[in-house]
């Protein structure tokens, strides 16, 4: 029975990498299960591997827990052994975890070992480097955008909060024209007036001189 290696990395956290040895005859499931028994994400999330080129472009889609929508369109994770889609020494796949709040990975094969070791439960964790970045909650005070950017969980989900819909800019727009933020408006405006007062006198700054020599 030959071992495949996968070496699984962070797409915006380069120095998180697991690598998994893990049976050509298992399925996709066992293998998204062993990544998150690595990283301490919840496994039971919908997510997706796609059969990749070298430079990550995805192709065919095998999916865990997917959406009424997309079931009739891929192939499913526990149904799909890992050797079905080996076409290459490298094979590359592109693999999205929990679409709610994404995080992608590079998986690559990186080894095919033909015989399995007897002493070992597949799969097999081999190699781990980096901590997992944390899972950005709603609740949670301090979180890592799955970007790849350090932000608070209310900053990221401010208009979540508020249960913002795009109808909603219409109601913000006639709540600005009934009063919110009038003073500013109002100060802008006088502000305006000695603007234009000033600009008329300010053609000729010896005006008031010039008058009273007439006098004289």
């Amino acid at each position: 029975m030959a071992i495949y290696k996968f070496r699984i990395t962070f797409e915006d956290f380069d120095d998180v990498v697991r690598e998994i040895d893990i049976k050509s005859n298992q399925t996709f499931e066992d293998l998204h299960k062993a990544i998150h028994k690595s990283t301490g994400y919840n496994a039971e999330k919908s997510s997706s591997f796609y059969v990749s080129t070298d430079n990550w472009l995805k192709g065919d889609e095998i999916a865990y827990l997917p959406t009424e929508r997309k079931k009739d369109r891929v192939v499913l994770m526990e149904k799909s052994k890992l050797s079905g889609f080996i076409e290459d020494p490298h094979q590359k796949f592109y693999y999205t975890y929990n679409f709610d709040r994404p995080y992608d990975f590079h998986v690559e094969l990186v080894k095919i070992i033909l015989d399995a070791d007897p002493n070992i439960e597949y799969p097999f964790l081999a190699k781990s480097s980096g901590e997992a970045p944390k899972i950005m909650e709603q609740n949670s005070p301090q979180a890592v955008d799955p970007r790849g950017a350090s932000a608070t969980a209310g900053e990221f989900d401010f208009l979540n909060e508020m249960n913002f819909v795009p109808e909603d800019t219409d109601e913000l727009e006639a709540m600005g024209e009934m009063g919110i933020n009038e003073k500013e408006r109002d100060d802008e405006d006088e502000s305006e007036e000695e603007d234009e007062f000033g600009d008329e006198f300010s053609d000729d700054d010896n005006y008031d001189d010039d008058s009273r020599r007439d006098d004289y």
